[in-house]
């Protein structure tokens, strides 16, 4: 149980067992409590790419609002990538802070993997979006089936990223 606004305390209140409960224990379990999987669904601006052989999973930590999200994917030898740029679901919605410009954004990291080379990038959610979406750090773009290089299926090209945001 997640409390959105603490208690005010009154002088010469009785407190209970279950006030403390609500506003200590209940707290502290968020805090501790167990990262959650769920599968994100990968997109594209363009035509959808499909995962085929290949794997995705995800987990989740939400304590009150603050939701922070890690993924990976693992290409398989029957991946198709789309067109367009890539994205991924998140478990939740991101608030849209109301004094943020409309290009606000939370960002986090991704990283990416050929045979051979490790790429960094940027994972940003958009206020008000479901929605990850990866950018390369050289080429500054979205990344796609040929950014930050081009994938092929095989199990020597994944990509994982991490990112925190607040959720609405």
């Amino acid at each position: 149980m997640t409390i959105a606004t603490p208690r005010t305390w009154v002088v010469g209140e009785v407190v209970t067992a279950a006030m403390l409960n609500a506003e200590i224990r209940d707290q502290w379990t968020d805090l501790i409590s167990s990262w959650t999987s769920y599968t994100p669904s990968w997109t594209a601006t363009g035509t959808a790419p499909v995962l085929g052989n290949g794997t995705i999973f995800g987990r989740y930590k939400i304590v009150g609002k603050v939701c922070t999200v890690a993924f990976e994917q693992v290409m398989g030898t029957t991946t198709t990538f789309g067109t367009g740029a890539w994205g991924w679901s998140l478990p939740f919605t991101a608030a849209s802070p109301a004094s943020s410009s409309t290009n606000f954004g939370y960002l986090g990291t991704a990283r990416g993997h050929s045979a051979t080379t490790w790429y960094t990038g940027a994972i940003n959610v958009a206020k008000g979006s479901a929605i990850a979406r990866a950018y390369s750090h050289s080429a500054s773009t979205d990344w796609s089936t040929s950014q930050p290089h081009s994938w092929v299926g095989a199990s020597t090209n994944f990509l994982n990223a991490l990112v925190t945001y607040e959720t609405t």
